[in-house]
């Protein structure tokens, strides 16, 4: 033992030990894409755990030092997680913790944790459901002292063009002068059956699967993470969420949905803006509008934003920025 024992003190910490080639801070210094389970509790209280990938990092503060202790970031994560569900507490527990392992090293800290939320959504009118997973992303940090949390998802929803329904209905309007041109009188009975027959409706608007992805900052909280109160908010300013189980009746309220919910990405980053306006715990946001065209091999795109502008290009991909 007392062997193995000197054998284990005598390692060599090169980190600690020896100065860089080159002096200099480092704005962040830590890992991408650690691999670990998180426990998430959901809207009705009950938890779930879920595959995640994280990022841990600190800056170097002190242009003298070689640099960090990694493993001390991976130990902290492995052990705050392991028993602790993620909530905004926790995740400013471990930003803490990582400066507290730092001390004299470092004066910034973050973490970011990526996961899938999966909820199961009810049919729009029949008696089934079905699952949906929305991509999260969790980012705590702290800065000149201060612990901010945000966090960024998406949401897919329907978008059925305007100008498309417009020129649909002037080709519909075409064909019904054109097939009673000669008719003086019309019964009820005659449109109704004219407007059931297939061939009749010449030209349906053009509809596309659509996404809204948003970062956004929150009034600071400690207990509940709002997952779900934002996805529902998003939902609910567009109005055509995309379905998992649909029978033939919900498929018809989908349908019903897309027509009286005709909108350019223009006017859903405009009902984004003002679901977000109107939310207490929202103190900053970043949205995109990303409608993938059907007409078009190119997407169209709107975005909205509070504050959160400066380093948001609109190419940029919110999932994907640290």
């Amino acid at each position: 033992m007392n062997s193995k024992h000197a054998i284990v003190t005598s390692m060599p910490d090169i980190a600690s030990s020896e100065m860089p080639s080159i002096r200099g801070k480092l704005d962040w210094v830590g890992m991408n894409d650690i691999e670990m389970p998180v426990t998430v509790v959901t809207a009705d209280g009950s938890s779930i755990q879920c595959p995640a990938r994280i990022n841990a990092f600190v800056n170097l503060a002190d242009p003298d030092k070689q640099g960090i202790h990694m493993s001390r970031l991976y130990l902290l994560l492995d052990e705050t997680l392991e028993n602790t569900a993620i909530t905004p507490a926790t995740l400013k527990q471990l930003v803490l913790g990582f400066l507290d392992s730092h001390t004299g090293l470092s004066d910034r800290a973050m973490v970011r944790i990526d996961f899938d939320y999966l909820v199961r959504r009810p049919a729009l009118v029949s008696d089934n459901s079905g699952w949906r997973r929305y991509p999260i992303s969790l980012i705590g940090e702290v800065r000149d002292q201060q612990f901010r949390l945000e966090m960024s998802l998406r949401v897919l929803y329907s978008s059925t063009c305007p100008c498309s329904a417009a020129l649909s209905r002037q080709l519909v309007q075409q064909k019904f002068a054109n097939d009673f041109s000669r008719a003086d009188k019309l019964s009820r009975s005659t449109v109704h059956a004219w407007l059931g027959e297939s061939e009749n409706i010449i030209a349906t608007p053009h509809s596309q699967r659509s996404a809204v992805d948003l970062r956004v900052r929150f009034i600071e909280q400690e207990n509940e993470l709002v997952i779900l109160d934002m996805i529902e908010l998003l939902e609910g300013a567009l109005k055509t969420a995309v379905q998992s189980a649909v029978k033939r009746e919900d498929e018809q309220a989908f349908a019903n949905l897309n027509g009286t919910n005709l909108m350019f990405c223009e006017d859903a980053a405009r009902r984004v803006k003002a679901a977000l306006e109107s939310d207490p715990v929202v103190a900053d946001y970043w949205a995109r509008c990303s409608h993938f065209e059907s007409l078009h091999p190119h997407n169209a795109v709107a975005i909205v934003t509070k504050g959160l502008a400066d380093g948001y290009e609109p190419i940029d991909n919110c999932h994907d920025h640290h």
